[in-house]
């Protein structure tokens, strides 16, 4: 018996246009699946089931009077609790805030709700989105369904359990150092980084050095590049402009051909000491033997960028961690890694944030000169598969904690860097169930290639899943 949330969101879609099952009836049963289940994923901080029914009503309206849909009218959609909603609490993933209610509405927010989506509610989130994993002081953890003992990853790990747990058919995230795609990978999930100025941020969040977009995390390749459609836009006053797809949307290339592409690949880290772990290094070998039995040369190179790159970042992750204004009279409501952060944020001399954020452009320029010669790059997401709750914060000294974050997510960041496209393939599970994923970059503005050949490998497989399915499916 094929139930609602086994359809995936472009299913869902036709379904609401052929006019078999109302936006009502799916957002009711989503609605009824978080009132039973999202205890023991965590994946919501918030559910506005009055705002769901109101925007499903609203997109049913639209279907009855019919006129040409937009392509993910009457879907849920939940919003990651970093983004903003008029009139609905935003925590930031702090306890800091935690009465704050949004007075506008994010642009892409807006987007979404034009487009007909129906938002479910708030995902969850890490404090200020800024550690891999989610665990706040504001929610329960947020764990992969596929292993209940495990962290969803982060920062959109509430997006990403929502999805693979089948309380959300696909999810709006954002990613300032892996955050869309080490979810995905930890969740078994399809996730874009998209290109640096391909959404906008406004009207509040500044784009600054650029490392942070919006961005999808589906099961599919084809609901990621319908997602991408709806979320991608630009307001007055970005700091940064992609070029949009050649084919007009990221939705035409799903399905299409990708011809024979020159991919690289390494599988060294950058950050010191990290080590790959060996199930994380099967999964790239075979990642890599598909595309190559797919006819695409895959070639490998050396990497183009190196540890000089992570002091840098570090400066800048820091100094980001205090973007955030929290009243005087809250500073101890704070986790001790943000506090940390915050901490050595705030004592960063501007000359030093601006050496920082040059030394960044430069590595680009020369990294850039080695990736712009291959079509795609692929990398391990990760360097292990997912880690237990709490794993990250066992450890007294926060500073062994960011460690413990840079050497597990050492690959993804180097994309925000350089603001190149990039997307986690959600390939391959371990014999304990695990998902792990891969992760290729393509060129700056050129989501439409890694869009094609991430379908072209869907396609070959019969779908990412297959037959799995978490239990809490």
């Amino acid at each position: 018996m094929v139930h609602i949330h086994d359809l995936n969101a472009l299913e869902q879609a036709e379904a609401v246009r052929r006019r078999e099952i109302s936006p009502v009836e799916i957002t009711e049963h989503y609605l009824d699946r978080i009132a039973r289940l999202d205890s023991q994923v965590g994946a919501y901080v918030t559910v506005t089931p009055e705002l769901a029914l109101e925007q499903a009503q609203k997109a049913e309206a639209r279907v009855l009077a019919g006129g040409d849909p937009s392509p993910l009218l009457g879907v849920p959609i939940p919003i990651k609790d970093l983004n903003l909603v008029k009139g609905v609490p935003v925590h930031f993933g702090s306890a800091a805030y935690e009465d704050f209610v949004a007075p506008v509405d994010d642009s892409v927010v807006e987007r979404l709700r034009d487009a007909g989506t129906i938002m479910l509610g708030k995902t969850a989130t890490p404090e200020f989105g800024m550690p891999c994993y989610t665990e706040t002081s504001i929610s329960p953890p947020t764990r992969t369904p596929w292993d209940l003992s495990r962290s969803a990853g982060g920062s959109s790990g509430g997006a990403a359990a929502a999805v693979a747990a089948g309380l959300a058919p696909a999810a709006q995230g954002s990613d300032g150092a892996g955050s869309i795609r080490i979810p995905a990978s930890v969740c078994g999930l399809y996730g874009i980084k998209p290109t640096r100025g391909r959404i906008s941020y406004a009207p509040v969040v500044p784009d600054l050095a650029g490392l942070s977009t919006n961005g999808p995390i589906a099961r599919t390749v084809a609901d990621a590049a319908a997602l991408l459609d709806v979320m991608t836009h630009n307001n007055p006053g970005d700091l940064y402009y992609a070029p949009p797809p050649e084919l007009g949307s990221f939705s035409a290339y799903v399905g299409r051909d990708p011809g024979r592409l020159r991919i690289a690949r390494y599988a060294e880290p950058a950050v010191p000491g990290a080590v790959v772990e060996p199930e994380v290094l099967a999964a790239y070998e075979r990642a890599s033997a598909e595309l190559a039995g797919l006819g695409h040369e895959v070639v490998d190179i050396d990497p183009p960028f190196t540890a000089d790159l992570v002091p840098q970042f570090v400066t800048l992750w820091c100094a980001f961690a205090c973007m955030h204004p929290v009243d005087l009279t809250r500073q101890d409501r704070l986790r001790p890694l943000t506090a940390w952060l915050r901490g050595r944020g705030f004592a960063i001399p501007a000359p030093d944030f601006m050496r920082a954020q040059s030394a960044l452009q430069l590595a680009t320029r020369v990294g850039l000169l080695v990736t712009n010669q291959y079509d795609a790059v692929l990398t391990p997401t990760l360097t292990q598969p997912p880690q237990p709750v709490g794993w990250f914060e066992d450890v007294e000294d926060p500073e062994e904690t960011l460690e413990r974050m840079k050497r597990f997510a050492a690959f993804p960041a180097i994309y925000n860097v350089s603001g190149q496209p990039a997307v986690s393939l959600p390939l391959y599970w371990t014999a304990e169930g695990l998902p792990i994923g891969v992760m290729l970059a393509g060129r700056f503005g050129d989501e439409g290639t890694l869009i094609s050949v991430s379908a072209q490998v869907e396609a070959a497989r019969g779908g990412f899943w297959g037959e799995r399915r978490p239990a809490v499916w």
